[in-house]
């Protein structure tokens, strides 16, 4: 019997009796990262990276069961041997690596190869069986430099501000929103944010993760306040009435699906920022082969061009 398999709940691992960012309430649960599609409220306890435990509390409220292990710590949990390694998405984020009876599985979350200044670097963990997120698992979707894509929005940014006008950058609020603000420069002038934003970014700080001065933006910040700021919302967002006071602004979004042209205009921003937190088609690939793995399972996306390029390449791929 395969030692991690796909059930209605979500991943579960027998000899462990545990599953991995379940999808209903579970006895107990080992979760990769603090988004709200893998860290579900309800569950008996949890089961996280030392780091992201500040976040999950945020996400589901201080009365949940969370217990915790640093980076590389082996845990045992009945006849199961656990570890967290970073995935490079988000703060805290981490690979779940999973041996029973010497056989190695490890379960990536939503991770990225390419690494950013605002959580801990993806680390490769040699496996016998990869489970691989593939997001953006087409070889359409490959990322620039990160320091070419913030110059691209530090630019507009003061484009926009040399006028007068506001910038609001739609990011999601917890790791996308951190990673652009360790990202664009504070000289250019104010920053705002939504405060769906606020919540996290003492956490980043308390972890080492510099951030720029950044104010609540709310239905009390003047115009007049928001002259060449740039505002930092939530895509959920973008529709607010709060927005009434920045109807003259300049609007974008980050996010990986902005690669493609199709993508960008059918968004309605003014402007598209290609900045994802997932790896693209190279990070995958690379990915896999520094597991060493010779059994590869995909997760989440379109994962047939991916599964047909790694059969192709001797290697056991099929979806989980």
């Amino acid at each position: 019997m395969p030692l991690l398999t796909n059930t209605p709940s979500g991943i579960y691992c027998e000899a462990g009796d545990f599953y991995i960012d379940p999808k209903r309430k579970v006895p107990r649960a080992v979760i990769t990262h603090a988004h709200s599609d893998h860290a579900r409220p309800g569950s008996g306890s949890y089961f996280c990276a030392e780091p992201c435990t500040p976040l999950l509390h945020i996400r589901l409220g201080k009365k949940a069961i969370v217990e915790a292990a640093p980076y590389g710590t082996k845990t045992r949990i009945k006849d199961a041997t656990v570890s967290f390694h970073p995935a490079g998405h988000i703060l805290g984020s981490a690979q779940v690596r999973v041996e029973v009876g010497g056989e190695v599985w490890v379960a990536s979350g939503d991770y990225n190869p390419s690494g950013d200044h605002s959580c801990e670097s993806f680390e490769p963990m040699p496996c016998d069986t990869f489970i691989s997120e593939c997001t953006f698992g087409l070889p359409i979707y490959n990322w620039r430099p990160q320091r070419e894509v913030f110059g691209a929005i530090n630019h507009w940014w003061e484009s926009n501000a040399s006028k007068g006008i506001p910038t609001v950058l739609h990011a999601y609020s917890l790791g996308k929103a951190q990673r652009l603000l360790t990202g664009v420069d504070p000289s250019i002038g104010r920053i705002f944010a939504h405060g769906a934003v606020l919540p996290y970014l003492p956490v980043y700080v308390r972890q080492g993760i510099g951030m720029p001065d950044v104010e609540e933006w709310s239905h009390g910040t003047s115009p007049k306040d928001l002259s060449g700021a740039l505002v930092v919302i939530p895509p959920a967002a973008s529709g607010s009435r709060r927005e009434h006071n920045l109807l003259d602004s300049r609007t974008g979004l980050a996010s990986g699906w902005m690669a493609t042209r199709k993508a960008c205009k059918q968004s309605g921003f003014d402007e598209g920022f290609v900045l994802s937190d997932h790896a693209d088609w190279k990070g995958i690939l690379s990915a896999v082969e520094a597991t060493g793995a010779s059994h590869v399972l995909t997760t989440h996306g379109d994962d047939m061009a991916l599964i047909r390029y790694l059969t192709g390449t001797g290697l056991d791929c099929r979806r989980l």
